[in-house]
C-alpha cells in the first residue's frame, strides 16, 4: 500500500466516527494536515494523473496523456517540468490565491520539476484577463515588495525551498524586435480579439493598449523558454495557456499539457469568485478566529467546493461524508466545523485550529461556557493587577496592541462575561475606560454588585473568550 493509502486508511476510520467531538477532529486534523508533507512518489503514474485531475477542472489534451507522460518521465529517470506563473501585482493574498499552489505541491511531492515563473516583465503590463480596464503600471520595487509577501503568506500551503524560479525578464528583457515580430507574425490578432473580455471593453468603450493585446504572448513565451510539459493555472487562465501551446509550437517544441483549477466562489455567497475589492475573502493573515468564523458563515452548498479546494481529503473521502450528510449521520455544522478546523489548521497549526473551534462554540453555541473545554485561563492572583489592555495584548495575544484592545473597547467587543446555574449569562459591556484599569479591580467591582454568585467569569474580546480564574 502507498503512504498515501495508509494515511486514508487511518482517517477512514475517523470519518466513520462522531464528527461532533472534539477528539476525533483533533486526531483527523493532524492525519489530514500530515498529509500536506506526504512524499507521492510512489503513486503509480495512473495515481498521480487522477490525484491532479481530481482538483482540476480540464486537464488538456487528457487525464491519459497526462499518466502517459509521467510514465515516460519515469522510464527516463525524471519528473515532469511543471509551471506556474505569479504576476506579484499584490501585497495581500487570500485563499483563492492558494488553490493552484495545492496543486502545484502535490507535483512537487511526486517527485516533479517545478519551476514558478515570476512574472517581473509581465506584471508590468498586467494581465488583462477579466478586467474591465487596464491596470495600473508596477515599478520594480512594487513587485519586489509583493512577492516577499506572497511567498511569506502562501508557505503554509507549498514548500518554496524545493521549486526553481525564474524571472521572465531573464529572456522577455532582451528580446528582439525581429524575434518578437517573428512570434507574433504566427498569431492571429482576430483571434487575440475573439477574448470575451477583450470584446466587453472594447463594446463598452474603453481603452485596450497594445502591450495588453500581447501579454498572453508574452506568457507564451516563457513556457517555451522553459520548454513545459505542463502548465497550471486559474480556469480563467485557460486562453493564456493555450497560447502558449501554440508558442511553443512555433519555437518547434511539443506543446505543453494544461491543467485549470478552478475559481473559488467568494464567502457570502453571491456567485462572485472571491476578491479583496468585493470583501468576500478570507485573507492569509487573517487569525484563527477570523478564518474560523467566515468559513462558519459560508452557505452550506460552498462546503463541498471549499473542501475540494483547500483539503487533501481524497475523492473517495468526500463521497464518505457526502454519504453521512444524505442519510443524516452527519448534521452539516459538525461539517462546516471540520471543514474551518482544516483550514485553520495548515495557516496556524492544529492547536490553533482546535482553539477557534472552542471559541465559536463558546461565542455561538447553546451549551455554557463551563462545558467548554480549551479555553485559555487567567489567574487574578497572576495577573489581576495588570491593566485590561495589557492582558488582552501581552498574557491572551487577543489583541496585537493596546490601542488594538482599546479600538475594540470603543466598539461594543470587550465584554466581562457572568455565567450562573442553568446557563443563563449576563454580558456587561467594558468601557474603553475600564480597559485601562486592573483587571482585578474591575473584575472585583461587577461582583461587589451581586447579590447571587456566578458559577464562572469570563472575559470576552470579539470573537475570543479566556476564563477568569479567581
Amino acid at each position: 500500500m502507498t503512504r498515501l493509502g495508509d494515511s486514508v486508511q487511518r482517517a477512514s476510520a475517523l470519518f466513520a466516527q462522531d464528527l461532533s467531538s472534539d477528539s476525533t477532529v483533533a486526531r483527523l486534523l493532524e492525519e489530514t494536515r500530515s498529509r500536506r508533507y506526504l512524499d507521492l512518489s510512489d503513486l503509480s503514474p495512473e495515481e498521480q494523473a487522477g490525484l491532479i485531475a481530481s482538483r482540476a477542472v480540464d486537464v488538456l489534451p487528457g487525464v491519459e496523456k497526462l499518466a502517459a507522460r509521467i510514465a515516460e518521465n519515469r522510464a527516463a529517470g525524471r519528473g515532469l517540468r511543471v509551471k506556474l506563473g505569479i504576476d506579484p501585482t499584490a501585497a495581500d493574498v487570500h485563499l483563492g490565491h492558494t488553490v493552484p499552489m495545492i496543486v502545484l505541491s502535490r507535483f512537487q511531492r511526486m517527485g516533479h520539476e517545478v519551476t514558478l515563473i515570476i512574472g517581473d516583465i509581465t506584471a508590468k503590463i498586467g494581465d488583462p484577463t477579466g478586467r474591465s480596464d487596464e491596470r495600473p503600471p508596477l515599478s520594480d520595487e512594487d513587485i519586489a515588495r509583493n512577492l516577499a509577501g506572497y511567498r511569506d503568506q502562501v508557505r503554509p500551503f507549498f514548500d518554496f525551498e524545493r521549486v526553481r524560479f525564474r524571472h521572465n525578464s531573464e529572456w522577455l528583457a532582451g528580446i528582439t524586435l525581429p524575434k518578437l515580430i517573428g512570434v507574433l507574425s504566427h498569431v492571429s490578432a482576430s483571434a487575440l480579439l475573439q477574448r470575451e473580455d477583450f470584446r466587453n471593453r472594447l463594446e463598452g468603450g474603453h481603452g485596450l493598449s497594445m502591450s495588453e493585446l500581447i501579454y498572453p504572448v508574452a506568457m507564451a513565451i516563457d513556457s517555451a523558454e522553459i520548454d513545459a510539459e505542463i502548465e497550471l493555472g486559474g480556469v480563467d487562465q485557460l486562453l493564456n495557456m493555450q497560447m502558449g501551446r501554440r508558442v511553443m509550437e512555433i519555437y518547434g517544441l511539443e506543446p505543453q499539457m494544461i491543467a485549470t483549477m478552478p475559481l473559488i466562489e467568494g464567502t457570502d455567497g453571491s456567485g462572485a469568485k472571491m476578491s479583496k475589492s468585493k470583501g468576500n475573502y478570507i485573507g492569509l493573515r487573517s487569525t484563527p478566529d477570523d478564518v474560523f468564523g467566515k468559513i462558519m458563515s459560508i452557505p452550506d452548498r460552498l462546503m463541498e467546493p471549499y473542501l475540494r479546494a483547500w483539503t487533501e481529503w481524497t475523492d473517495e473521502e468526500l463521497a464518505l461524508v457526502r454519504g453521512r450528510l444524505a442519510d443524516g449521520t452527519l448534521h452539516p455544522m459538525d461539517l462546516k466545523r471540520v471543514l474551518a478546523g482544516e483550514v485553520v489548521a495548515v495557516l496556524h497549526g492544529v492547536e490553533a485550529a482546535m482553539a477557534a473551534r472552542a471559541g465559536f462554540a463558546a461565542q455561538f453555541s447553546k451549551k455554557s461556557f463551563t462545558e467548554v473545554a480549551a479555553l485559555p485561563e487567567l489567574v487574578l492572583a497572576e495577573h489581576g493587577g495588570e491593566v485590561v489592555t495589557a492582558v488582552l495584548t501581552g498574557v491572551l495575544g487577543f489583541t496585537p496592541s493596546a490601542s488594538a484592545a482599546r479600538r475594540l473597547a470603543k466598539q461594543n467587543g470587550l465584554r466581562l462575561v457572568l455565567e450562573f446555574a442553568g446557563g443563563r449569562q449576563d454580558a456587561g459591556v467594558l468601557a474603553e475606560a475600564d480597559a485601562l484599569r486592573p483587571l482585578g479591580e474591575v473584575v472585583s467591582e461587577r461582583l461587589a454588585a451581586l447579590e447571587e454568585k456566578p458559577e464562572g467569569v469570563y472575559l470576552k474580546a470579539g470573537r475570543r473568550l479566556a476564563r477568569v480564574l479567581g
